[in-house]
C-alpha cells in the first residue's frame, strides 16, 4: 500500500478491468503495436504476471485508488505496475502503465517507488532496469526522478525508434549483455546494437 494507492497481486477478477487498460489507444501512444486488441492477450500477460510472482515473490501490482480522487470512487484500478525478475534472472524489471486519468499527478512514482523498495528488500544484489523508447519523455523523467541512471542507448529490436535502458546502478558487462539478448528476443543475429551510456 502507497498513500494513496492499494497494491495487490492480480486475481482472475482483474481480467476486465485490466483488459480496458491494455486496450485502451491512448495508453499506448508510445508503442501502437502494444495494444491488447483481445482479452486473450491479456490473460497471456496476467499469466506472466503470476509466473513473476511464483518465481521471485514480487511481481506486477493492480493498482487501485485507497480513497476517491475526483469522479473516480475508492478502489477504482487507476494502473499495474511493480518490478519482476527478467527472464534471466539478472535484474529486476520496472514496469507500469496507468489509465490516463492519473497521468502526471504522481501516481506512477508512487507505485514505482514502492516496487523499487519491495525489490531492494527482496534481492538487493540485483539491478533494477527500466526499458522505455526514447520519445516517451514522461517515463524517461521519472526514472531519472527515481534515481535510474541511463545504462544503454539504441535502436528498439522490434522497429519502434531508439530505446533507452535506465538502471539503478551500473550494469557489468555480462548482465547488460544478457538484457539486451532478452530485448531482442534471443534470436540469433537479433542482439540490438550497442551504445552503452
Amino acid at each position: 500500500m502507497t498513500a494513496r494507492l492499494v497494491l495487490a497481486r492480480p486475481a482472475a477478477d482483474d481480467l476486465d478491468e485490466v483488459h480496458a487498460l491494455h486496450a485502451d489507444p491512448a495508453v499506448w501512444q508510445h508503442f501502437p503495436r502494444g495494444r491488447h486488441r483481445t482479452a486473450f492477450r491479456t490473460v497471456q500477460l496476467l499469466e506472466t504476471f503470476d509466473d513473476a510472482w511464483q518465481v521471485a515473490g514480487l511481481g506486477v501490482w493492480v493498482a487501485r485508488l485507497r480513497e476517491a480522487d475526483g469522479d473516480h470512487p475508492a478502489g477504482t484500478l487507476a494502473g499495474v505496475g511493480g518490478c519482476s525478475l527478467r527472464g534471466d534472472r539478472t535484474a529486476w524489471n520496472l514496469y507500469y502503465r496507468f489509465d490516463p486519468a492519473f497521468w502526471g499527478r504522481g501516481y506512477a512514482a508512487e507505485l514505482a517507488r514502492a516496487a523499487l523498495d519491495a525489490a531492494r528488500r527482496l534481492r538487493p544484489a540485483t539491478p533494477v532496469v527500466a526499458s522505455l523508447l526514447e520519445h516517451n519523455t514522461a517515463s524517461q523523467r521519472l526514472a531519472e526522478r527515481l534515481g535510474l541512471a541511463l545504462a544503454w542507448r539504441g535502436v528498439d529490436p522490434r522497429g519502434e525508434g531508439v530505446r533507452r535502458l535506465h538502471a539503478d546502478r551500473p550494469l557489468d558487462p555480462v548482465v547488460l549483455d544478457a538484457i539486451l539478448a532478452g530485448m531482442a528476443g534471443g534470436a540469433p543475429g537479433g542482439s540490438p546494437g550497442r551504445s552503452r551510456a
